[in-house]
């Protein structure tokens, strides 16, 4: 559910400075846990200064690491030291998979959105799709964490495997 996010946060950060900000990945190299609901304030709070929704994006970031630590460190925990390799495999493809998907939907979005009267909470064309991206970026860590809940509803190592 949340590889994806990674890769949106890197792959749509600098186009989403240039798109709404207008600034170039050049120009901003040159000079210059909860924590990844934080993604929602980056688009209005964009408003004030770009630096906030990169430092936003940023702390999102680090975030998502420290989630996708405790992921990997829960494999370890619950499953028989023979299936670790092989249940990180399967979370890695899904990963990847997922990655694919929300890139190559956020892709799509951006392209409708660019030139269209689309409006969101305020927020026009360009802008409301990257707000739409923020939010499922947000939500997709709640669910992850409903749905590992739910399968998980008794923390106890797997021995049958």
């Amino acid at each position: 559910m949340t590889d994806g996010v990674w890769w949106v946060y890197l792959f749509w950060m600098p186009a989403y400075l240039s798109d709404v900000y207008g600034i170039k990945s050049s120009d901003a190299l040159g000079q210059w846990a909860i924590f990844p609901l934080l993604a929602l304030l980056a688009q209005p709070l964009g408003y004030v200064s770009f630096w906030i929704p990169v430092v936003i994006i940023g702390i999102a970031g680090a975030a998502h690491q420290s989630w996708s630590a405790n992921i990997f460190s829960t494999i370890g925990d619950m499953f028989p030291k023979k299936a670790i390799a092989t249940i990180t495999g399967i979370v890695g493809m899904a990963g990847g998979v997922g990655s694919f998907l929300i890139n190559k939907g956020s892709g799509w979005l951006f392209d409708f959105t660019e030139n269209s009267a689309m409006q969101l909470f305020g927020f026009k064309g360009i802008e409301a799709g990257y707000f739409i991206v923020f939010c499922v970026c947000t939500v997709a860590y709640l669910i992850g964490w409903v749905v590992m809940k739910a399968l998980v509803t008794e923390y106890k190592p797997i021995t049958d495997l």
